[in-house]
C-alpha cells in the first residue's frame, strides 16, 4: 500500500522493521552496529514520511509509528546472563535454532501478520538468524537492508559495501549479477559527531581489543614516532601499569592510555580531538563504521587497505591506506599532509549522513515496488533510482 508523498513527489512505504534479541534500540548499545542501523534506519524512513513498526525490546529510542515488544529484559538476562556489555563482547550465538532467536522471531512473525497490508516491506538485520520470519509470512517481500555478514538468504538484498558484496557471493561460488541485490554505505547522523578543527596531540584507537581489529600496529607506530595513543572499547581484561591485557593479546607502553567503554558521546568527543584515528583492521572489513565516523568530527584516519577501505577512504585526502607497519608509520608521521578537517567533514557528510543515504533507500524500495506491477525490471526510468540519481551516485568530493 502506497501513497504519494506530496512534497518531494515520492512514494510512501510501510516498513516492518526487527531489531536484535540481545540489545535494546538506544544508543547506549552503541557497540552493537547492527543495533545503531536499526535504530537510524527507522530515523531515516520517518523523516521520509513512511509508517515504520518497529519489533525489538523494551527500551526504545528508535523514531517509530509502534514499538512491538518481542523480547523482555527477563528473557535477556536469562538467555544471555548478567554481563556488562559495556566491557565484554556481546554474549550471542549466530545459530537460528537459539531460543533467542527461534522465541523473538516467533512473536514477530505474529504480530506482523496482525498488522500488515499488501505491498509492505519486512527489514531483517540478522540473515539467516531471522529467516524463519521471511519463511512464515512468504506473501510479504523480506529485504536483508544492511548485510556486514555472511549468512544471507533473502531475494532482496542491500549490502553495505561492494566489496562485502562480492565476499558473499564469493562464498556462495555464485559470479552472477543480480538486479535487486543493491549496495548502500552505512549511514550517520552528523549531530552525533563534533566538528573541531583544532587537534589535541594524541592519536586514538577505538574498537574491539582483538588482533584483526589491529590495536597493536597502533600501539607499535605511535612507540616509534613518540606519539601519545589513547585507546577505547571491549575486551579488556585488566590493566596493569603500563599494560593492557586482553585476551587475545597484551600491549605494553608508558605512551598508551585505555579509557575503557565509551559512550556514543564519549567516542564522538575522542574522536574530534584526535590528530588521527588507527582503523588498520587485518582482515576484509565490511563497512568499518570507525573509519567514517572520525571524518565527520574533522579528522583523518590511518586504516588498512581491504575490505570497504578503498571504497570509502579517498588515500591522500581524508586518510592514508596502509598494508605494512612502515607505510603506517610515515602515514602517522605525514596526517597533518591531508585535506582541512572542514573537507573530511564535508566528505563524510555528502557521502554517508542519514539525509543523504535515506534517498538511496528510498530508490531502492521504489526499485523493488516495481516488482508488484508488470513491467519489474523493465520499468521506465522515470521511477527508483534514476530519479534520485543525484542522490545514489557516489562521488567523492
Amino acid at each position: 500500500m502506497w501513497i504519494w508523498y506530496s512534497t518531494l513527489g515520492i512514494m510512501r512505504f510501510r516498513f516492518h522493521v526487527i531489531g536484535m534479541p540481545h540489545t535494546q534500540t538506544t544508543a547506549e548499545y552503541v557497540a552493537c552496529a547492527y543495533t545503531q542501523k536499526v535504530i537510524k534506519f527507522c530515523s531515516m524512513m520517518k523523516s521520509l514520511g513512511h509508517e515504520v513498526f518497529l519489533y525489538a525490546s523494551e527500551d526504545n529510542e528508535a523514531p517509530c509509528d509502534e514499538l512491538i515488544t518481542i523480547v523482555s529484559k527477563k528473557e535477556q538476562r536469562k538467555w544471555f546472563g548478567d554481563y556488562d556489555f559495556k566491557q565484554q563482547f556481546f554474549n550471542i550465538d549466530w545459530d537460528a535454532t537459539k531460543p533467542y532467536w527461534r522465541i523473538p522471531n516467533g512473536r514477530a512473525a505474529k504480530e506482523i501478520k496482525k498488522r500488515a497490508k499488501p505491498r509492505d516491506f519486512i527489514c531483517l538485520i540478522a540473515g539467516v538468524c531471522q529467516k524463519q520470519i521471511a519463511d512464515g509470512l512468504p506473501d510479504i517481500m523480506s529485504v536483508e537492508f544492511g548485510i556486514g555478514y555472511e549468512g544471507v538468504f533473502a531475494n532482496y538484498r542491500v549490502y553495505e559495501s561492494y566489496a562485502q558484496m562480492h565476499y558473499v557471493q564469493g562464498l556462495q561460488s555464485d559470479d552472477n549479477g543480480h538486479a535487486f541485490h543493491g549496495v548502500i554505505p552505512n549511514y550517520f547522523d552528523p549531530k552525533d559527531f563534533p566538528f573541531r578543527e583544532q587537534k589535541d596531540d594524541f592519536f586514538l584507537f577505538i574498537g574491539r581489543m582483538t588482533l584483526r581489529k589491529g590495536p597493536g600496529v597502533a600501539v607499535e607506530v605511535t612507540r616509534q614516532i613518540g606519539a601519545k595513543l589513547v585507546m577505547a572499547g571491549q575486551g579488556v581484561e585488566k590493566i596493569d601499569g603500563n599494560r593492557v591485557i586482553a585476551k587475545e593479546l597484551t600491549l605494553e607502553g608508558d605512551h598508551i592510555k585505555h579509557m575503557g567503554h565509551a559512550t556514543v558521546w564519549r567516542r564522538a568527543e575522542l574522536m574530534s580531538r584526535a590528530k588521527a584515528v588507527f582503523v588498520c583492521s587485518s582482515y576484509l572489513e565490511p563497512f568499518g563504521g570507525t573509519s567514517i565516523e572520525p571524518l565527520f568530527c574533522g579528522t583523518p584516519v590511518i586504516t588498512t587497505d581491504w575490505g570497504a577501505f578503498p571504497e570509502n577512504i579517498l588515500h591522500g585526502v581524508v586518510g592514508y591506506r596502509t598494508r605494512t607497519l612502515g607505510e603506517a608509520v610515515w602515514a602517522a608521521q605525514n596526517i597533518d599532509k591531508l585535506s582541512p578537517a572542514k573537507t573530511l567533514r564535508k566528505y563524510a557528510v555528502d557521502n554517508f549522513g542519514i539525509n543523504r543515504v535515506k534517498y538511496q533507500y528510498q530508490a531502492y524500495f521504489e526499485q523493488l515496488y516495481t516488482l508488484w506491477d508488470e513491467n519489474g525490471w523493465y520499468s521506465p526510468w522515470d521511477r527508483g533510482i534514476a530519479k534520485y540519481n543525484r542522490y545514489h551516485k557516489y562521488y567523492p568530493q
